[in-house]
């Protein structure tokens, strides 16, 4: 076998250290697939026989199914270099016959230059240690979080299939339920979340289906339900459901389509995997759910690439750990995924998300954090920008982080919709950012847009476009619907605010106290006897001494203490911190007009000027 270093696309082949690269990145390839690679690599563009492949990667003596054996390396291979085989750039299929490998050059020897140097790679240093978790969440930092999921999967093998009749009956929608960990370990649960969420992804990406979003669904994850009324309160005629188990290194995934409105069987197949393949299955299934569905979507996208199936694993650690409410925890995961795979896109994404939801909400020091959620998500968008979720990050950093740019935050906001019209959070960001124009109308719509996509994923969004809007009964009306159903703290924290808007003191207090409840904080008796020995002035008086305190031992931004004195008609002491805000930068300060404890100050001229500072149009 020839040795050498051979080029071809963004490839290179070293034969002599049995490696495979792209863009100088190593790729994992197991040793079989490896020796036909540079079998064929080395043939000159001959045609390769089947017999000849046989005789190489297997001796004579050894009986195997040799057919199967050589078209299971030859997909791992077109794995390996995301190559389409009804399209293929380097591995033509001569049928009966055997392959032949195209445009592939062997590099010369790299000729060095005088003072010739190499940059490295750009560094984004380990999440700084969270600071502080708040206690008194008196004005809440509503921002902006990227959900993810990969896209990832090549054509399926190695499935055995078990199938029902081909169906009849009219599919339009599916809703994926979380598939069942039945693998006996808890600690699992974090990939059957995951590759439901692939799942889910993958059939709105490869087919013409209604899909359910992994909010809506996730309210059913371990109800034992008949199917026909889950499918009833999701709008469905299908329901996917299954489950995962998963052995050493070995993942085994069950799933079936059923007709719900007769509870008929579709649709099964059975997945049996090694570590190198798990990341193709939610792929594999789409595909054929597409097409004994008749829904198969037209598509121009390319293949999705391999993914390291370790930065995979972490990748789900980190999306399993944000989706439960533990943000300060997925960023270690997310980073490992980055460090396992450095042109893991949804991972710079996320990592991006943890960095900016951590500096909001003030478990990161923002000093350190924003720098590297900037950092992150453009790197996310430079690596692969056909991914909503890289351009939704870096919206949120260009507005909230770094220039205050509406207009280049919505171009961007604006790409993730094209991109994936079904992005709810790109429709969630984006009527935020009109909000902030006071295009409070347009904000309202697209907000109702992103409710229509997900109304689970932010049940508070819609009362929250209406509070900023100063539709104080609609904010009222709206939040209590969705509370009854869904006891959110935001959601009573809004009531909060909405009541405190009609001026409706002692409503506004009790809405508050149940949101501190809900939110598990310890200062709920303290803010009720503030309230009873002197209303609300005393609970705001209450919150200056209390961030005072807490200034001392961490970051407290001015913002906060801007709100309350605005509140209470301070206006010295309001402009003193919102002129800090200025200084610092601090991202709160973008909520200043859709915040309504500075309504008092918008006819000041001085007012005026901060906002002409930070780039918005003039307050009503």
């Amino acid at each position: 076998m020839t040795a050498g270093t051979f080029e071809f696309g963004e490839f290179e082949l070293d034969c002599e250290r049995f490696e495979l690269r792209r863009k100088g990145i190593p790729l994992r390839l197991e040793r079989q697939p490896m020796e036909l690679l540079i079998l064929l690599a080395s043939s000159d563009g001959r045609l390769v026989a089947r017999a000849e492949i046989a005789q190489l990667l297997w001796p004579s003596e050894v009986f195997v199914d040799t057919e199967h054996g050589i078209n299971t390396a030859v997909r791992k291979i077109r794995h390996a270099l995301r190559e389409d085989p009804e399209s293929p750039r380097f591995l033509q299929t001569v049928t009966g016959k055997g392959y032949r490998f195209i445009g592939v050059t062997p590099k010369p020897e790299p000729i060095p230059l005088p003072g010739e140097t190499t940059q490295p790679e750009a560094f984004i240093p380990q999440p700084v240690v969270p600071t502080h978790t708040p206690a008194w969440p008196h004005r809440l930092w509503i921002s902006v979080s990227v959900s993810a999921v990969i896209l990832t999967g090549i054509a399926a093998f190695g499935a055995h299939s078990v199938r029902g009749h081909p169906t009849r009956q009219p599919i339009t929608s599916i809703a994926v339920l979380p598939l069942d960990n039945l693998s006996g370990d808890p600690s699992q649960n974090y990939l059957a979340d995951g590759m439901t969420d692939e799942l889910t992804t993958m059939l709105a990406k490869d087919s013409n289906l209604r899909i359910i979003s992994r909010t809506s669904v996730m309210q059913f994850k371990g109800a034992h339900r008949p199917l026909p009324e889950i499918a009833r309160q999701l709008g469905v005629d299908g329901i996917l459901e299954g489950s995962l188990a998963r052995t050493g290194d070995n993942l085994h995934m069950t799933v079936q389509l059923i007709y719900a409105p007769t509870d008929t069987h579709l649709w099964a197949e059975s997945y049996n995997r090694g570590p190198d393949d798990t990341v193709n299955i939610p792929q594999d299934a789409a595909r054929s759910i597409a097409a004994v569905t008749h829904s198969t979507a037209t598509s121009t996208a390319t293949r999705p690439r391999y993914i390291n199936p370790a930065a995979h694993d972490a990748y789900l650690r980190g999306n399993f750990l944000w989706y439960s409410g533990n943000n300060p925890d997925s960023g270690k995961y997310f980073l490992q995924a980055t460090q396992l795979e450095p042109d893991y896109a949804l991972a710079w994404a996320g990592l991006s998300s943890y960095y900016g939801a951590g500096a909001m909400d003030s478990y990161l020091d923002p000093r350190q954090a924003l720098p590297l959620s900037v950092a992150a998500a453009q790197k996310a968008v430079e690596l692969d920008p056909s991914l909503p979720e890289g351009h939704v990050a870096f919206a949120a950093a260009k507005y909230w982080i770094t220039d205050w740019n509406l207009d280049a935050a919505l171009n961007e906001a604006n790409r993730a919709i094209e991109l994936d019209p079904k992005h709810a959070l790109a429709f969630h960001l984006r009527s935020k950012l009109l909000i902030q124009q006071n295009r409070y109308q347009e904000g309202i719509e697209m907000e109702r847009r992103a409710m229509e996509i997900d109304p689970f994923a932010n049940p508070w969004a819609m009362a929250y476009a209406y509070l900023t809007a100063r539709h104080f009964d609609d904010a009222i009306t709206d939040a209590k619907q969705r509370v009854e159903a869904h006891p959110d703290p935001i959601l009573w924290f809004i009531l909060s605010e909405a009541y405190r808007g009609k001026h409706m003191d002692k409503e506004s207090e009790q809405a508050l106290e149940k949101a501190l409840v809900l939110w598990n904080n310890p200062t709920v008796e303290s803010i009720h006897q503030a309230f009873e020995r002197g209303g609300h002035k005393a609970v705001l008086h209450w919150y200056i001494d209390e961030y005072k305190a807490e200034s001392q031992k961490r970051y407290v931004s001015p913002y906060q203490f801007a709100s309350i004195y605005a509140q209470l008609g301070d206006k010295p002491q309001a402009f003193a911190y919102l002129d800090e805000c200025l200084r610092q930068h601090a991202p709160p300060i973008l909520d200043i007009q859709s915040d309504t404890s500075f309504d008092s100050l918008h006819t000041d001229p001085h007012y005026r000027a901060i906002v002409q500072t930070i780039g918005f149009p003039p307050a009503y």
